[in-house]
């Protein structure tokens, strides 16, 4: 089976956040198959395969997650979002993208260093993550808790780029609270929903940081509810809306809190709100209970960093010469090098614009440049 056969697999097994034990399962038959010398299913359900060389060495994980997003609108589709229809040069389905194209290569990609073990020392472990569209980097870290890695892949969509970093992630809910009445006296009452929306004509028009490399750290409204909901007659008594905030290097819940507030208050001092990052909580397929703020650090290393240095080298080697970029979106790397700063890079087929699309595809010919470009970094950072 080849690897654009063993992706067309995966996406036939459908793998939205907390249902991904079918994906797991496949892709540890796979690497039995294919020679890894340990292979496990964790306590999140995450998948882990090891090779071990002959020598003693570095520790290099390579991560890509197994969960997506749903698939809300099927008819949309113009395939079938379960086929794992090949033609024209390109996969098709849920997860083709984001990313169980990547993680197919991934997989074999290790799998070409296990004929020349005795030639490199160290290990070499592949993971296929669960629960990353809803909490990146949480069940990672469990992953690096258990095998401590000393550099660690990303396989997330780079356009087979070298990224040193990308901008991180926060949910902030936003609440303003009021006092209800019925809706044919409102003056007996408080709108929240009222109070709610000068908050957010200064949310749009407040600054933000910006990096010369991750770009802006911008907000953007994504939900905004009242309550009582639906509210018949009722004057509302609490809105919440819930803020996307990208996050830039050297950011914290405390700096990102405290800039909404400042702004919300000088520009609208009488109005009573409460800002929080979202805590979440969730279960896993295993059944066990995830719990944890949604705040998703930025990352950045200079690109002139050894380890980074070494990749590229062993990429030109190849015949493989990419750009050195960063992500725009958010990624386990938020875990191994924004919390954790264990030496990270991400390296993927596709694009990022085609994560969560109607007709979301991947390159057959970039599924066979990462396989040789997975190979080549490990090669790389192994010696």
């Amino acid at each position: 089976m080849s690897v654009s056969e063993f992706a067309a697999e995966l996406i036939r097994w459908p793998s939205p956040s907390g249902q991904e034990q079918k994906v797991a399962q496949a892709i540890a038959e796979k690497m039995h198959y294919l020679g890894y010398d340990r292979v496990w299913i964790d306590q999140n359900g995450s998948v882990i395969g090891e090779i071990v060389g002959a020598l003693p060495g570095p520790t290099i994980l390579f991560d890509g997650h197994i969960d997506t997003v749903p698939v809300d609108n099927p008819g949309e589709w113009s395939i079938d979002p379960f086929g794992g229809e090949i033609r024209d040069g390109k996969l098709f389905g849920r997860g083709a993208s984001d990313m169980k194209g990547a993680v197919a290569a991934m997989v074999y990609g290790a799998a070409e260093l296990i004929l020349r073990k005795a030639q490199w020392g160290g290990r070499v472990l592949v993971a296929g993550v669960v629960m990353e569209e809803i909490f990146e980097g949480v069940c990672l870290g469990d992953i690096i808790d258990d095998v401590r890695p000393d550099f660690v892949i990303i396989g997330e969509a780079s356009e087979l780029r070298l990224n040193v970093g990308q901008r991180g992630r926060a949910e902030i809910s936003l609440e303003t609270f009021g006092k209800s009445c019925h809706s044919s006296n409102p003056d007996k009452g408080e709108n929240a929903v009222y109070r709610m929306v000068p908050l957010v004509s200064t949310l749009e028009k407040m600054p933000y940081p910006e990096h010369p490399q991750l770009g802006a750290g911008i907000t953007v409204l994504t939900d905004i509810i009242s309550q009582p909901y639906p509210g018949a007659s009722v004057v509302p008594k609490r809105c919440a809306a819930t803020l996307d905030r990208r996050l830039l290097v050297g950011e914290t819940q405390e700096s990102v809190l405290e800039l909404l507030r400042t702004a919300l208050v000088g520009q609208n001092p009488d109005i009573p709100f409460e800002v929080k990052v979202v805590e979440g909580e969730l279960h896993t397929y295993t059944g066990r209970k995830l719990v944890a703020r949604r705040f998703f650090p930025g990352w950045l290393f200079d690109k002139e960093s050894e380890f980074i240095k070494k990749a590229l080298e062993g990429l030109y080697a190849i015949g493989i010469s990419p750009e050195v970029g960063t992500y725009s979106f958010c990624t386990d790397g938020s875990c191994s090098a924004g919390e954790r700063n264990i030496p990270t890079l991400g390296y993927g087929p596709s694009q990022e614009s085609l994560a969560h699309v109607v007709d979301e595809w991947i390159s057959l010919d970039d599924l066979q440049k990462a396989v040789r470009g997975y190979a080549a970094i490990a090669d790389a950072l192994l010696r």
